[in-house]
């Protein structure tokens, strides 16, 4: 690299899917070929524990939510925010911004990876395809995700629905991304899709934003 060549950084690759659909499952296949992973719920469970950047502020603005041991309370939370899309706001107020940065550090402790993932349930919701050079969204048909979700424990068909109606349109996800994996053709299939997205991403020179 010439002193005129732009900075290497690594190809940012955006994981997302609806609920049920094999995300996580994904993101574990490209962590087993050597691709870091950044998991934004992992990111947010660390921050909702005790001492966690988020639970402190949580605790203040939403009174009776924490732990006896000043973790986020999880039940609490999701009571006091439920069906009111101002305290859902102020909550998001809180946690994205803590997720972003623990995304941007992310991507500081591995600027030397040719590529890395940043997995995020909510990347379209939330605009954080802007941060990503291309977008892998993972789908499996209605019935399918219905079938897998249901198979949770605690997991009620009211609370399947409830949650789908907070998400992107699996479609408008799929009209959107840079590559789609159809998880319900089996894991054979999704390791050569992540094999083949890995290749090309690797391969090919895209321009930095």
């Amino acid at each position: 690299m010439s002193a005129t060549d732009p900075p290497r950084r690594p190809v940012v690759l955006g994981l997302t899917g609806s609920i049920g659909m094999g995300k996580s499952a994904t993101a574990a296949m490209f962590s087993a070929r050597g691709v870091p992973v950044h998991d934004s719920d992992a990111a947010v469970h660390a921050l909702y524990g005790p001492g966690g950047a988020a639970a402190r502020a949580i605790g203040d603005a939403f009174p009776g939510t924490l732990t006896p041991e000043g973790g986020v309370n999880r039940p609490a939370l999701r009571a006091a925010v439920l069906g009111n899309s101002e305290k859902l706001a102020r909550l998001e107020a809180i946690v994205h911004p803590l997720v972003r940065d623990e995304s941007r550090a992310f991507l500081a402790r591995h600027a030397d990876a040719p590529l890395v993932v940043l997995d995020i349930p909510l990347l379209f919701e939330t605009g954080a395809e802007a941060r990503c050079d291309a977008v892998l969204v993972v789908t499996a048909p209605l019935e399918v995700q219905r079938a897998r979700v249901l198979a949770r424990p605690g997991m009620t068909e009211a609370a399947f629905e409830a949650i789908r109606a907070k998400q992107m349109p699996d479609a408008e996800k799929r009209a959107r991304a840079d590559f789609v994996i159809d998880t319900s053709r089996g894991f054979d299939h999704a390791e050569a899709e992540v094999g083949r997205i890995v290749s090309q991403l690797t391969t090919q020179t895209i321009p930095s934003a």
